[in-house]
């Protein structure tokens, strides 16, 4: 049965290449299924070739699926009633270089429905969120490579759609750049649309994602909330200040310990919580946090490709 609250639905997703000779044929994406929730930003990750960019161009249309359905908002995405909700920002995106800013949001404007006396308000607006402020009578022949990808969001959601899918939003952006992606992202969430991101920037995976796919070799590797992914069990860690040193009781039970100044970072088993809280309090020391230890994505997905080339669970 279709969940309700299900915002992007891929069930069984599989596109085989034919290849020279009487070979069955490469299957570049393999039986992948996936379910993004309304309202949420979804990371698809994965190593080059795993299926990425194939499994969301059969989610909008732009590659005939071998196998497998594609739904947006419960609706058939290949299909152009299915595709209305929806915006997109390809790997490289390409624009006409004869053209200003202006003329290019106002036609991708017109396309995806946006009435004509906004548009023009609507355009200013997001150059203004993507970091193109005054460009508008800018031919695009004299934008950088940063710029056309800040463009090409911009024309993603200028229609205001219910469901974005970003394929490599930053790619191309400086560091500012990206910080500014990121926050519009999480604004686009603040504001109920959905967001489908495929990004090799493992960081920002993991600084906006609710849930992510990992796939490998066009099979779904791993998938689930960031937090059930990345925290690692029975672990917790802890964050003080204060201290010249650790208390003896402390660096007998603590793991992974770093310093910078006064700020010590440092885990330990759950249950020797209270007992190292204790111990740094005696020591005239302050508890600045307690958190679940959690691995970085990008060491966690390194991980799980590694384990998978080798055969080895991880």
């Amino acid at each position: 049965m279709e969940q309700a609250n299900s915002a992007i639905r891929v069930d069984g997703a599989r596109k085989v290449y034919k290849t020279v000779g009487r070979s069955p044929g490469r299957a570049a994406v393999d039986g992948v299924s996936l379910e993004v929730e309304q309202g949420s930003i979804h990371g698809l990750l994965g190593p080059n070739g795993a299926g990425k960019t194939t499994t969301l161009k059969m989610l909008i249309g732009l590659v005939k699926p071998t196998e497998g359905t594609f739904k947006i908002l419960g609706e058939d995405s290949t299909s152009p009633k299915g595709r209305r909700f929806l915006g997109f920002l390809p790997e490289q995106p390409y624009f006409p270089q004869h053209i200003t800013a202006m003329q290019a949001l106002r036609f991708y404007g017109q396309l995806a429905g946006v009435e004509k006396q906004d548009i023009d308000g609507r355009a200013v607006e997001l150059l203004g969120k993507v970091g193109l402020d005054g460009t508008e009578r800018t031919e695009l022949s004299k934008f950088s490579r940063g710029m056309l990808q800040r463009l090409g969001i911009a024309q993603a959601i200028i229609g205001r759609p219910a469901v974005v899918v970003l394929d490599e939003p930053a790619s191309g952006l400086d560091p500012v750049g990206q910080r500014d992606i990121r926050n519009l992202m999480l604004e686009l969430r603040e504001s109920g649309t959905t967001v489908l991101l495929s990004s090799h920037q493992l960081s920002e995976v993991e600084a906006v994602c609710d849930r992510v796919s990992i796939l490998n070799a066009g099979k779904v590797a791993a998938e689930g909330h960031i937090d059930e992914l990345l925290n690692i069990s029975g672990q917790t860690s802890i964050r003080v200040r204060g201290l010249d040193e650790l208390p003896a009781a402390v660096n007998a039970l603590a793991g992974d310990v770093a310093v910078s100044g006064s700020v010590w970072v440092f885990s330990v088993e759950d249950s020797a919580v209270r007992s190292v809280v204790d111990a740094v309090d005696d020591a005239g020391g302050a508890v600045m946090s307690l958190a679940p230890k959690r691995e970085s994505l990008e060491d966690y997905f390194a991980r799980l490709i590694a384990s998978a080339r080798t055969g080895v669970a991880s």
